[in-house]
């Protein structure tokens, strides 16, 4: 009897320590799983600020730029297209869309001096730049989250764990091909 117990004693043992072990690292990887959706959720936050000062902006310019109705409507469909959008990958494209029509924007306004001129515009045009900056903070954070998560579950044991668990790689935001080049716009003469 006692024989049998020193036996059972060390397997009870090694099976607490695996299941602890299995226990712990499949809570790490939902935490971490968890962490990169509330980054992304804060890029969300920041791409929704941004929707609602350039319709802002889109209004106070829109009576004096007439003529530039291509950008606006740009604009308006690529936001439709975010509002409509059913995965992170969707949400990335929509908004390349809306930085592309925004960066069009941008260069009519150096071009349309009299609008700089105006205190709304200057003022949402500041509140614009400072949200550019805070996307571009959330989407780092988001990708430092997702470099984290990616690199515990590819990492051996936790990826034998993670395929287990159904936790596959997160993808990275990527910026739309091309969106190092600044947009030219050529006004008729």
């Amino acid at each position: 009897m006692k024989k049998g117990l020193s036996l059972l004693i060390p397997i009870i043992a090694v099976v607490l320590i695996i299941g602890g072990y299995f226990v712990s690292t499949y809570n790490r990887l939902v935490k971490a799983n968890e962490e990169v959706d509330v980054m992304w959720a804060q890029v969300e936050s920041q791409y929704q600020r941004r929707f609602d000062l350039i319709e802002n902006l889109v209004e106070s310019v829109k009576g004096a730029m007439a003529q530039e109705t291509e950008v606006f409507s740009k604009i308006a469909e690529a936001r439709t297209r975010y509002s409509s959008a059913g995965t992170t990958d969707e949400k990335a494209q929509a908004v390349n869309g809306v930085e592309s029509s925004l960066s069009r924007l941008l260069v009519i306004m150096e071009n349309y001096p009299e609008l700089n001129s105006l205190d709304t515009v200057k003022t949402l045009m500041s509140q614009i730049e400072g949200t550019e900056n805070r996307i571009a903070v959330e989407r780092q954070r988001y990708n430092d989250q997702v470099k984290v998560f990616n690199s515990d579950i590819k990492t051996v044991p936790t990826k034998w764990f993670a395929s287990m668990f159904g936790m596959k790689e997160r993808a990275y935001y990527e910026s739309a091909e091309g969106a190092e080049n600044a947009p030219k716009i050529d006004f008729p003469d």
